[in-house]
């Protein structure tokens, strides 16, 4: 925690100015880039200038800026239904100026600033995952990193795809993928609703150095009975050693509104010629691979941390999702950060009530953020020492009300 005199030195408040927003990207210089006027000009088409906070070290405006945090308004798919939410992102302090209370400032201005827009979550990818706990962030979705040789890509038993596909431009893929996107969306947490600028300048867009010595981006779509029922964006690395193909195809994102779909569109991407690997970094840890491959073992899926979640209103955000049929349960919540957390929550298919008298479980809301779209359940973060059962039953009753039926996802880093 900083001292007060480290605090009475820091100074947040929202940019103004294009100039702010610049010198506030502190994490690029960990990144090795910079905030020149070409990144602005492009992270301006999809980001709104006032979500930005600026740290100073002193009063402005002729302070230096030391620091930033940015957010996104999106819409967060949650387990029966969704909800406004911030997301969270290029959050840094600059190297000169650590251990001093700018990160802690920065939290503390960008959460009340949350609250206050009616965002009951925030999200993030943390770059150090350590650091957000802090602040009542929790691992809210996990994904799973794939490398999978072209030859060990058979599926169990007999498979017909469905459909046809077929490569389209990026103009096409402007008009087409968005509606795809957006029925798999609805149906899966965790998963945030995406803007037309979003789709144009950021989850569309090709920089050349984003291209990792691959080629440019590919957009195929899959058309069952004249509808666009997948996608998938993909890059080619093309590479040939002794006369044989050793490239790979990276999968950047493979969407489908249905699990044919789903399966139809892999089974494209698995049978690409002219190349030896096939690898995907963001997949769902229920990904349909895992059961439909014949020899899944030869993926080499990885688990890894993706989404973090902030529950910035407790019981707005536990209020806006469904639950399970069990009996209620009451949670005593504990918040250092936002104290207006705090407290002990009724739950169940009635609803959610702030309440008195005796709780069932004690837990922090960091990890109340990890039960909360389904990506772990009570009787996991219980083993782990996560949740503190004061009823007997209680655990079994809180995981049956927070389970889903598929894991949540978020299928792009921001």
């Amino acid at each position: 925690m900083p001292s007060d005199s480290i605090k009475r030195r820091v100074t947040v408040k929202p940019c103004e100015h294009p100039s702010e927003l610049a010198r506030a990207a502190a994490i690029l210089h960990y990144f090795g880039g910079e905030a020149d006027q070409a990144w602005l000009d492009r992270w301006l088409r999809f980001f709104e200038l006032e979500r930005m906070h600026a740290a100073y070290d002193g009063s402005p405006p002729d302070a230096a800026i030391v620091g930033g945090a940015g957010a996104f308004s999106f819409e967060l798919t949650i387990p029966g239904g969704a909800v406004r939410a911030a997301g969270v992102t290029v959050v840094g302090v600059l190297p000169t100026h650590r251990r001093r209370g700018v990160l802690h400032a920065l939290m503390r201005a960008q959460l009340d600033d949350v609250r206050s827009r009616g965002e009951p979550v925030a999200c993030l990818w943390a770059s150090e995952e350590t650091i957000y706990v802090r602040y009542g962030y929790g691992l809210a979705v996990s994904g799973l990193e794939m490398s999978l040789a072209r030859g060990d890509s058979a599926f169990r038993g007999r498979f017909e795809p469905i459909g046809q596909t077929r490569l389209v431009a990026r103009g096409e893929a402007l008009a087409l993928l968005p509606e795809v996107y957006d029925r798999a969306r609805r149906q899966t947490p965790g998963m945030l609703a995406r803007s037309p600028a979003w789709w144009e300048h950021r989850r569309l867009a090709d920089l050349p150095e984003r291209r990792g010595g691959g080629g440019p981006l590919q957009h195929v779509v899959l058309e069952v009975d004249g509808q666009i029922d997948a996608y998938a964006l993909y890059r080619m690395h093309f590479k040939i050693e002794h006369g044989s193909p050793c490239g790979k195809v990276e999968v950047l994102e493979a969407v489908g509104a249905t699990p044919e779909a789903t399966r139809s569109i892999w089974r494209y991407l698995l049978d690409i010629d002219w190349t030896a690997r096939i690898e995907a970094a963001a997949l769902p840890t229920d990904h349909v691979l895992r059961t439909l491959l014949a020899s899944p073992r030869r993926a080499g899926f990885r688990l890894h941390d993706t989404l973090f979640v902030r529950l910035v209103d407790v019981g707005a955000a536990l209020s806006a999702r469904s639950y399970g049929a069990a009996e209620s349960v009451v949670l005593d919540v504990r918040d250092d950060f936002c104290e207006h957390n705090r407290g002990r929550w009724r739950i169940g298919t009635d609803g959610v009530r702030r309440v008195d008298g005796d709780a069932d479980l004690a837990l922090d809301v960091s990890t109340l953020a990890s039960l909360y779209l389904g990506g772990f359940g009570a009787f996991e973060l219980a083993r782990a020492g996560q949740i503190e059962e004061r009823t007997e039953g209680a655990i079994a009753r809180a995981d049956a009300l927070f389970r889903t039926d598929r894991a949540p996802w978020c299928p792009e880093i921001f």
